[in-house]
């Protein structure tokens, strides 16, 4: 009952964060978020899962199943576990919760307890995405994490607030609407072989190759039309090139600790998803199109990375730069090899730290001197030393640092798509992503030149000295996790290991 104690305190937290007066509220939900981070951490620590927790002898833990509802003939379950693909993240989401928590002490001064008490409840929807093991189930805390993201840019964002959440809300749920057809074209198929709508239930019937007809068309052409479908929905949520024009808007507008948030967990919904159902459902589509997916990926990582290049915005470039590394994450993903798929997944975790450091860095400088803008300040290391010493860390730890997750998710990604017998022309994909590194060195130095270093230049009335404790501390706490995934992946990597092992069995055409 331990992942249900999660999403129940925190929902509890967030109707007590509603209730409580804006000067207490700040303080009152951080105190609060810190139950999640021990049990969530305290899970970690005794997780005995083994497996995938979609496939054929796979054991979640700390797994629930109890009936729910009868829909048709489908009967619907609360059914929630955790394998070693959603573990590090539900421990990322209340860790991120928490440190956005206290960096919004600061630049939050309105309508405090609603902005907390949305923080907490977009907390209970995303560990429930993570936990859920139904459809409908999941389904349901998927839609959920939408309407305090929408609330939480369009009241407290920035002046085009409005349009950026109106446009993340249409594009997300035109998503979803289609991931949904995509997903009920497979249970159609599946016909009577099915009496639920649980996820591992349907993963092994797809599987056994149970897939029948569908409106007169084939098993073959239902598979590819639902992967299509799926692959869409999710695509926009991560976001995949050309679906992601949605994504600078919303970080632009919506305030730091939201954008932390938005770029540390909210993108690993759509690259949990993918694993779950394209690459784990529904593996042997994925394969029949790996040099398609490839060329998403790559593209993605490329073009990402050149748009970072050419802003001027800090945010703009740290979104962009998000962009570019969720194009590795497909790319692991689709080489269907051990450290491919195991890279991807590390490489979420690895993404949500270093890109929330980086949100919340350039928020620390955005607090002092009112700009984001790199050509309207220069010199603020000597203004600023110990924010722009976190930049700079934090900064290399996207390029890849050795001792740095990113350095240790990229190397794994990078292995396992050279490796892949699945991808055509693999070492040619994986060096033209490669480069992508380079162009990730060459705007992130750019930024750092313009806006840290030389003679101290900014048009204000006030002086800029150094940031809070209290804006200041969740960066070293970020820090400390980056450092300590890249000294020591094994934190995470080998429950990882374990849990797409299978997957990789099944993308190379092998039983599970």
């Amino acid at each position: 009952m331990l992942v249900e104690l999660l999403i129940v305190f925190a929902l509890m937290a967030a109707g007590l964060v509603f209730l409580v007066p804006d000067e207490y509220a700040g303080q009152f939900a951080a105190v609060l978020s810190l139950v999640p981070v021990g049990v969530s951490l305290w899970m970690y620590s005794v997780f005995d899962g083994t497996g995938n927790a979609l496939l054929e002898g796979g054991q979640p833990a700390f797994e629930t199943l109890a009936n729910w509802i009868t829909l048709g003939p489908y009967a619907i379950s609360w059914h929630v576990g955790l394998d070693g693909v959603s573990m590090p993240l539900v421990v990322l989401t209340t860790l991120l919760t928490t440190l956005a928590i206290v960096s919004a002490w600061t630049p939050i001064e309105e309508r405090e307890s609603q902005f907390y008490g949305l923080v907490l409840f977009m907390q209970a929807a995303l560990i429930g995405v993570f936990a859920a093991l139904d459809f409908l189930l999941w389904f349901v805390f998927w839609e959920a994490v939408l309407v305090p993201m929408y609330f939480l840019i369009g009241v407290w964002g920035g002046p085009r607030r409005k349009y950026a959440a109106i446009k993340f809300f249409v594009y997300t749920n035109i998503a979803s609407l289609v991931l949904f057809v995509g997903f009920f074209t497979l249970v159609f198929g599946l016909g009577d072989s099915i009496s639920t709508l649980g996820l591992p239930a349907i993963a092994q019937a797809l599987e056994a190759g149970q897939l029948g007809s569908v409106a007169g068309f084939g098993p073959g052409t239902v598979k590819l039309a639902a992967f299509a479908a799926l692959f869409f929905g999710f695509a926009v949520k991560v976001p995949v090139v050309p679906f992601h024009t949605w994504l600078p808007d919303a970080h632009v507008e919506a305030p730091t600790p939201v954008s932390v948030l938005l770029a540390g967990v909210l993108l690993k919904m759509g690259t949990y998803a993918l694993l779950r159902f394209n690459f784990t459902m529904l593996a042997d589509v994925a394969r029949a199109n790996a040099t398609l997916i490839a060329i998403f990926a790559v593209v993605s990582v490329i073009y990402g990375a050149l748009l970072a290049l050419a802003q001027q915005d800090l945010k703009r470039i740290v979104a962009y730069s998000s962009i570019s590394s969720m194009g590795y994450v497909i790319l692991g993903l689709i080489a269907f090899t051990p450290h491919g798929v195991g890279g991807a997944t590390f490489q979420m975790v690895s993404h949500g730290l270093i890109s929330g450091l980086m949100f919340m860095a350039v928020g620390v400088i955005y607090n002092e001197t009112h700009t984001r803008m790199i050509g309207d300040m220069s010199g603020m290391a000597d203004r600023m030393p110990v924010t722009a010493g976190v930049f700079v860390a934090a900064a290399f730890g996207y390029m890849g640092l050795p001792l740095m997750s990113g350095f240790a998710a990229e190397v794994l990604v990078f292995m396992g798509a050279f490796q892949s017998t699945v991808i055509p022309a693999a070492p040619l994909f994986t060096a033209i992503a490669m480069f992508g590194i380079v162009i990730v060195a060459g705007y992130l130095l750019r930024a750092m030149q313009k806006t840290l270093f030389g003679p101290f230049r900014l048009e204000t009335d006030y002086d800029i000295g150094r940031a809070p404790l209290q804006d200041v501390a969740p960066l070293f706490v970020l820090l400390a996790l980056v450092i300590a995934l890249g000294v020591a992946p094994d934190l995470f990597y080998r429950m990882i290991q374990d849990a797409v092992f299978e997957v990789t069995a099944l993308g190379l055409g092998g039983g599970a």
